[in-house]
């Protein structure tokens, strides 16, 4: 399991590329909307897929 907690901030660098990240998801989930496509994202530990064109989901085996 991959922990994403931290009590170190990060270096100026760090953060520089941290919010880069930050706005090229961003644009990249603004893009799906526009689109109407759906993305999935992390939410309460799970991955979701949000938007317009939400598959339906099926039960699995």
């Amino acid at each position: 399991m991959m922990n994403t907690a931290s009590n170190a901030s990060p270096s100026p660098e760090g953060q520089r590329q941290l919010e880069t990240l930050r706005r090229a998801v961003s644009h990249a989930l603004e893009k799906k909307r526009r689109l109407g496509q759906y993305a999935v994202i992390w939410r309460e530990g799970k991955p979701v897929r949000v938007g317009e064109e939400t598959p339906l989901q099926t039960s699995g085996p």
